[in-house]
């Protein structure tokens, strides 16, 4: 194995066990295949973080399951939306430059890190909403922005869900992380059925990463159930950190 494979292969297991904790996989993952594959298109980059990043969601999404009580009457139908938003997302990327959109995101990771910094009960308890009606609502509408987010761009998709779905859904850090992969489920097989349709996806580059982002999953998704809410609320901090300091970077200095 070249040198190149084999740093994809170690940067797609860190990425699978950082996703399965708070997500920000893409945030490893994007840039080492941009730099292994300068020449490729982006859209095919993109395909192939998918196809890699897929089976290790669906693992850690499984891992939870076997443990929590999931919280299907939010997850579903923002997983429904979000896949509908992230084959639209999937299909924009491919006309338009998904560079525009970083000084907004950059604002709302400043804006998430600052609030639950300052709220040190952020995500500690579980507590639902009362109206099962709005719950519905506002979960269709965390998934379908969200899930056109990582169809057209994609990093720090799962720190979004985590920090929404604690917002305006009241769960706490470990039921919003198992929500957020059932959600990146879906929005990762939309996008990637795009990515397939135009043939945009670098397919041994990307089943060497879906192997190494699977063993990931397994090991970030067994730490998340042993330690629980107040650890993923420190890892969940630290990923929006680095979010913010990359998206600084390709924002301010080119």
């Amino acid at each position: 194995m070249d040198l190149p494979l084999l740093l994809l292969a170690l940067g797609a297991f860190c990425a699978g066990l950082v996703d399965a904790v708070v997500g920000g996989g893409g945030l490893i993952q994007i840039p080492m295949l941009f730099s292994a594959y300068p020449q490729a298109l982006p859209a095919t980059l993109f395909g192939t973080n998918k196809l890699a990043s897929v089976f290790g969601t669906t693992s850690a999404a499984i891992q939870y399951g076997r443990r929590l009580a999931i919280p299907w009457r939010a997850a579903a139908p923002a997983a429904g939306t979000a896949a509908l938003g992230s084959w639209l997302g999937a299909q924009a990327v491919v006309l338009f430059p998904p560079a525009a959109l970083r000084p907004l995101i950059l604002m709302l990771l400043i804006l998430v890190a600052i609030y639950t910094f300052v709220r040190k009960d952020f995500g500690v308890i579980h507590q639902r909403l009362s109206d099962p009606s709005r719950e519905l609502r506002l979960a269709i509408l965390i998934g379908a922005l969200i899930g056109f987010y990582d169809g057209f761009f994609g990093p720090g998709t799962g720190s979004f869900l985590i920090f929404l779905f604690i917002r305006f859904l009241g769960m706490d850090f470990l039921h919003a992380s198992v929500s957020a992969k059932i959600v990146n489920v879906s929005t990762n097989l939309a996008a990637l059925a795009v990515f397939v349709f135009h043939g945009q996806v670098l397919w041994q580059v990307a089943a060497l990463m879906a192997c190494c982002n699977l063993l990931g999953s397994r090991v970030g998704a067994a730490l998340a159930l042993r330690h629980g809410a107040v650890f993923i609320r420190k890892a969940f901090l630290v990923v929006v950190v680095v979010l913010i300091l990359c998206f600084s970077v390709d924002t301010f200095l080119y």
